[in-house]
């Protein structure tokens, strides 16, 4: 006798909902986990009095792109090409992208 299709559809819709069941519950569980680390990493911080993330080291404006501002980028010509390969890779902040 044949499996019909409607069977399969809800065997593997099960499957899929395990499958997405254990990785919330792995998510959950790594969480717990990694948050004794994320506070250890938050008092070193803290106590090196440490600042913003840098990104990169070619660039200034691509260091903290927060504190950048339209113009940074072209500051030794306004048709000046990008030369630093970090400036194509991210994207301006959102209070300096056009709406």
């Amino acid at each position: 006798m044949p499996t019909r299709k409607s069977t399969i559809f809800f065997v593997l819709a099960g499957l899929g909902a395990g499958a997405l069941a254990v990785m919330v519950a792995h998510a959950h569980y790594r969480h717990q986990k990694a948050q004794a680390a994320w506070n250890e990493s938050a008092a070193l911080v803290k106590r090196l009095d440490l600042t913003d993330l840098c990104l990169f080291t070619d660039a200034r404006y691509a260091r903290h792109p927060s504190m950048a501002d339209r113009h940074t980028p072209f500051q030794d010509s306004p048709m000046a090409m990008e030369h630093f390969p970090s400036g194509t890779l991210i994207s301006p902040p959102p209070h300096l992208r056009p709406q």
